[in-house]
């Protein structure tokens, strides 16, 4: 079965092309950025070939999945014939609300459910819905299914993902903790549990999902008992422009000093804080390490409040499952970022964590084991491919419903 994967953003569009059977294969990937900008870029991979690369003006998202299914059936640049060589689309979608707990086959209800949580997750799910009704144009007819972010967080008791707040905010406008990357969670917990030759389900484990945008997740016996991210994806940790936690009364303050709407206040916890705001550098953490090399306080302070808040909420989810089989590291940052490991993990002993510095050491983009034979807590790097579960579930759900 070959399945196309999209993850479509506000001005991008992301996607994969696998052949589904007893094994998988990955037949193409590529990006779509600046849609509804001048100057549309296109970049086409496939394996052993040099990236394909077109500049064109893409003003919306039906352009743009015309323009993937075009180079996907190119005669020079594609892997496929014909658009009809593929039986089912699979689409990333961030915020499922309270409705999906797994993956659905996309419906008129499903539609409409995705609409109604677009004001949870606004500059998100406009655009998933968007890729799955350019997708009933251009291949009318074909099975697509929804696979959402926040769907393996649904486990989470009430007591968890409740705000104190009055009860009746909830009851209005459903505000409570949502959780995102949940699809990254579930799957390198599952993989990791794996190479271990051990059964998730069975298992305390605590995965960090550190990139530009970061989360943690408490898992136990194979659910989601408690995440970092929140109602949107700001609450948590510190991340490359996100403030992660922050004293509400904090912004209040700055609201009024600065004379800001609420639009500003949002553009300044997701677009102007995270490292980037504390080192005034970049939100990079490779530029952060290389300006904290050569002694900028200011980049060093940053590397360490991301160190400090990953390393709390690690100790509370210890708390929270009372223990910790499985510590894992997954995300550009947590699988390539050996020194950030480093500075996590030392001295954390106390929760059974005996790291291995030396077998952390340069790692990058491994799935490896990075602690010590004897830790009580295993801690491991695993690489994430959402792109991958998304598609499994796609196959696995249009499979089931051919029956």
């Amino acid at each position: 079965m070959i399945v196309l994967v999209l993850n479509c953003g506000s001005s991008s569009i992301k996607y994969q092309l696998f052949e589904m059977g007893e094994s998988t294969n990955m037949l193409a990937k590529g990006m779509i950025e600046r849609i509804g900008l001048n100057d549309s870029v296109l970049t086409h991979n496939v394996n052993s070939r040099e990236p394909y690369r077109v500049i064109s003006d893409i003003p919306d998202h039906t352009l743009g999945i015309n323009q993937v299914m075009s180079v996907l059936t190119d005669p020079d640049h594609g892997v496929i014939k014909d658009i009809t060589e593929i039986k089912a689309v699979g689409h990333r979608v961030v915020n499922g609300g309270e409705s999906y707990k797994e993956s659905v086959l996309v419906n008129s209800e499903v539609k409409k459910q995705i609409e109604i949580n677009c004001e949870l997750a606004p500059l998100h799910n406009p655009a998933n819905l968007k890729g799955i009704l350019s997708v009933e144009k251009l291949i009318p007819g074909v099975p697509q299914v929804a696979v959402f972010d926040t769907s393996f967080h649904q486990t989470m008791p009430d007591y968890a993902y409740m705000y104190a707040l009055p009860h009746e905010y909830y009851d209005k406008y459903r505000i409570r903790k949502y959780g995102y990357h949940g699809t990254s969670h579930k799957f390198v917990a599952s993989k990791a549990a794996g190479l271990l030759g051990k059964d998730y389900r069975k298992l305390k484990i605590i995965t960090c999902h550190l990139g530009n945008g970061a989360s943690i997740t408490a898992i136990k016996n194979g659910n989601s008992i408690d995440t970092s991210m929140g109602f949107t994806p700001v609450d948590g940790l510190i991340m490359g422009t996100r403030t992660g936690d922050i004293d509400a009364g904090v912004l209040i303050y700055i609201a009024d000093k600065e004379h800001l709407s609420v639009a500003g206040v949002n553009n300044l916890i997701n677009k102007k804080s995270g490292v980037a705001g504390i080192s005034g550098l970049s939100s990079d953490m490779r530029d952060l390490a290389a300006a904290a090399a050569e002694g900028n306080e200011k980049a060093i302070l940053a590397l360490n409040m991301y160190a400090y808040k990953v390393r709390k909420y690690i100790g509370s989810y210890y708390a929270v499952l009372n223990g910790l089989d499985l510590l894992v590291f997954t995300g550009g940052i947590g699988e390539n970022d050996f020194k950030m490991r480093e500075m996590i993990c030392s001295g954390m002993e106390a929760l059974g964590i005996e790291f291995d510095h030396r077998e952390n050491d340069g790692v990058r983009g491994q799935d490896k084991l990075i602690s010590k034979p004897g830790s009580k807590a295993a801690v491991m790097t695993i690489t994430t491919n959402e792109e991958l579960v998304i598609a499994m579930d796609t196959k696995y759900l249009v499979e089931r419903h051919s029956v």
